[in-house]
Parts: structure tokens; sequence; C-alpha cells
């Protein structure tokens, strides 16, 4: 009973409303910003780069990207994209990429308001996130009071679980592993890096999301130049399924525009998070530079793009030019694409696949943690006890996600996000006029050849609802300096 109604939910929510709003909300962005994630791609990624340095309120720029990206490559970038293309044919791909380049403008809006109405816990850490601009923004607390009980519901806990039994499934498949022994050593590594705060779950992903995500790429151009001949008529197969013009059957079945559309819109949301609300809580932890808070929106909508653009764009790669989504199989994504790689390179392709999955999800889990901490944070007023006791659940839903079997549990984390993100579309639209206003205002001083700087001043509607102590209008290392010499006096 409990299952068919949360299957119905989700059908309704994933099928239909939560696609048309996302969509839907990425359109009007992308208007309302004159196609900003196109115009201001390379100064997205200059300000990604440069920011390497944070201080003691805040992350750098950097560290924010990589730990956001940590909780948005996982085991959808490989298994998502297979299943796909496996139920919906090569035109699953094109949606997946029109869906990254509209969620690019949800995501820069989210991320500029997680920094404008961002504040300090008791260790002086920037936190915020929709649960924040939701109360200080919108002055409808309860609206960040449902948004945080989603997410920690979602991310938090059910996430977590789903990321190490995938973890588990993997090894076990590949190297034999027992999966109690899996757990324990997924509950030792989350425990090391958890119980260092968000700044340990930074640190990490700063070193681990790089390496894996560059040796994952690599594999995939090594895969592209083995098959170099036949990528033209790969893209083109792909153009002419996505919109009909040529029906493309794979064992036996043949795909429609419409199914295209679909499972490439659904799998493209669910792999990059755009909209969602879930990385605009790392993003507020952010020192910016330049001191602006439409600089972390930058960053990330370069996030979106490699993520669905370059990371699910490898997966499809070596799955089209290996012909393994047309085998007929019913197959699990993993395996398809596992199968895929294997083709390419023989028998260590899925050796490689295993490693990949594991930390892919592993990185997963910590900063899906990180996105759960500050939910926590907002719901009991800082309190580090709570925090504490939060995280012993975490770790035990990470053991118990190695060992059970959780297709329920996963479906109810499906629903929990939904509503996270319809919750969050609806906030994002009533703000839309203050992320318009601040965004152009960072245009407006680029444009005029200075570093932006956001100045209150300037918006004096906003004073009553930010915090004065973070937006000063100085440099973010002026402002940090001031803060650290009157916590010591």
């Amino acid at each position: 009973m409990v299952e068919t109604i949360v299957n119905f939910l989700n059908s309704l929510l994933w099928g239909k409303l939560l696609v048309y709003a996302l969509v839907g909300a990425g359109l009007y962005f992308t208007i309302r910003l004159l196609f900003i994630q196109i115009t201001h791609l390379g100064h997205s990624a200059k300000i990604m780069m440069t920011s390497r340095e944070g201080c003691s309120s805040g992350l750098s720029s950097f560290q924010v990207f990589c730990t956001s990206m940590a909780a948005r490559v996982g085991a959808g970038n490989m298994a998502g994209v297979a299943v796909a293309i496996g139920t919906a044919g090569p035109g699953a791909v094109f949606w997946m990429w029109i869906i990254a380049l509209l969620g690019m403008a949800t995501a820069m809006v989210e991320s500029t308001l997680a920094q404008v109405y961002k504040v300090r816990d008791k260790d002086g850490q920037f936190r915020g996130g929709p649960s924040y601009y939701m109360e200080r923004g919108l002055g409808q607390r309860w609206m960040g009071i449902l948004f945080a009980v989603f997410l920690i519901i979602s991310f938090g806990l059910v996430f977590n679980a789903v990321q190490a039994n995938t973890i588990t499934g993997a090894l076990t498949k590949v190297f034999g592993w027992q999966p109690v022994w899996t757990g324990g050593l997924l509950v030792v590594g989350s425990a090391l890096v958890i119980m260092g705060g968000l700044r340990k779950v930074a640190r990490v992903s700063e070193v681990i999301v790089p390496v894996m995500a560059l040796a994952y790429i690599a594999i995939a151009l090594v895969v592209v130049a083995l098959n170099i001949s036949q990528l033209p008529a790969i893209l083109l197969m792909v153009v002419k399924s996505a919109f009909g013009w040529q029906e493309v059957a794979a064992g036996g079945v043949a795909y429609t525009a419409s199914q295209a559309l679909q499972a490439g819109i659904a799998r493209g949301l669910f792999s990059n998070e755009a909209g969602m609300g879930s990385a605009a809580n790392v993003a507020a932890s952010a020192s910016p530079t330049p001191n602006h808070p439409a600089s972390q929106g930058f960053v990330q909508m370069v996030g979106v793009f490699v993520d669905t653009i370059v990371i699910c764009s490898a997966t499809a790669a070596i799955i089209l030019l290996s012909g393994e989504w047309g085998n007929g199989t019913s197959e699990d994504g993993i395996q398809m694409t596992i199968n895929a790689l294997t083709h390419h390179v023989g028998a260590w392709g899925g050796f490689f696949v295993a490693g990949s999955i594991l930390l892919f999800c592993f990185t997963s889990i910590i900063a899906n943690y990180s996105y759960a901490e500050t939910n926590v944070l907002f719901l009991t007023g800082n309190s580090r006890k709570a925090v504490l006791l939060f995280k012993l659940v975490v770790l035990a839903m990470v053991m118990f996600g190695s060992v059970a079997k959780i297709s329920l549990v996963w479906n109810m984390a499906d629903l929990s996000m939904g509503l996270m993100a319809l919750v969050n579309i609806l906030a994002l639209v009533l703000l839309s006029g203050v992320a318009m206003r601040v965004i152009n205002d960072y245009r407006d001083q680029l444009s005029a050849g200075v570093s932006p700087v956001f100045d209150k001043r300037n918006f004096p509607d906003l004073q009553a609802q930010i915090d004065s102590d973070i937006w000063t209008g100085e440099p973010a290392e002026a402002v940090d300096n001031a803060k650290v010499a009157q916590v010591n006096t």
C-alpha cells in the first residue's frame, strides 16, 4: 500500500509536474538573464580556477565547486545516462544537454540568493541556502523548515544509504567483497571526514574530485579517439533521434521523440540538481572572490556544465560508440556501462568502473552530509550537540545501506527530493527580482572594468534582511580580518 502511494506520487512529480516546473524556471531565468550561461561561461571558469584561497569564515570558490561536484557526480552520471539511453534511445542525450544549459541559469539564481542571505554559525563559518533565503528573504520560516526537513531526509539520510549500497554492489560484483566488511570500511572512512566538519569535507573533495573527474574524462577521450570515424554518425543519430526524425530500434523496440524528451530531462535534472536547492547550501559557505554574491552563482554554473555537458557526455560516448545500448538486454545501467567500457578497452574496464563508483559515491556521501548539516543547524539554532547526533545517524544509514535492500527507501527519497525542489522553485520565482538586481549589479561593475563588490547601500530594501557583518562593501579579506579581531577582543 505504502509503496503504491509513493510510486504514484513519484510518477506525478517526476513524470510531469517537476519536469515542467524546472524546465519553465530554467527558461524564465535564461531569458531574464539574457543567456548568461553562454555569454559569461568563460568568466565563470576563470573565477572558479583563480579563487583557490578562502578565509577563516568561508571556503574558497574552488573548494565549494569541488564539494558541490562531489555531490553532483555519482552513480547517476554512469548508471543514469545508461538507463536513459536504454529506455529512450540516443535522443535522450540531446535533451540532457538542453536541460543542463537551462539549469545553469537556475543554478546561477539559487546560488546568488544563497550568498545574499548567508549568516555565520557559532564557529564563525558561513552558512546559508534555500532555508535561509526563505526565512530571511521571504519572511517565511515555515517554508524554510519544510525545505530543511525534505533535504535532510533525502540527501542527509536516504541518499547516503543508496550511495553506500551502490558501492557495495559494485565491489561485490567485481571483487567478491562481503557487504558487511565494505560497509564497515565506508563507515570508518566517512567518519574520518565528516567528524572534521565542513572544512574537512571541502579539503577531501578538493583532492578527490578533480582526480576522479579527469581520469574518467580521459578514458572517454581515449574511447572517442579510438572510434573517431564513428563520431559524426553518432552525433547525427543523437540529434535525429531527439526529434523523431529517425526511428532508432534496439532489441526490437522503437523509440519516440517524447520518450527521448522525458528521459533526457528527468535524468539530466537528477544528475545536475539545478533548481533543487541542494548545491546552494554549500554555495553559501564560500568566501567569494570577487566579494559579491553573484560570483558564486557563476561558479555553480560551471558545476552544472561539467556535470552534464562533460561527464554525462563522456558516459554517453562510451556507451553509444560501443553499440552496447542496442543489444536488447535487460541489464541495469551500471552493468551496461561496464560492458561498454570493457568492449572498448578490455577486461580492466570493469575494474575501472568499480573504482570510479567507489570514489564517485564516497564523495557524494560526504558532500550530501555537508548539505544536510547546514539544514540541521537551521532547524536547531546552531546546536552542535544536534549536529553530533546527526553525524552518528548518518553513519548508521551508511552501514544500513551497505547491507540492506532499499528499493522502497530509494523511492521515498525521490519523493522527498521532488517535494524539496518544488518548494525551492517557488521561492526562486518569488525572489527572482532580488536575484536579477544583484546579478545585474555584478555585470554592470564588470562592464565598467572594476572588480565587483557588493555594496548593501545600493540595496536599501535588503539591509534589514542581510547580515551587516558580512556584506560591508569591502573586499572579503578585510571583512574577515575585522571579524577575527572582534572575536579575539
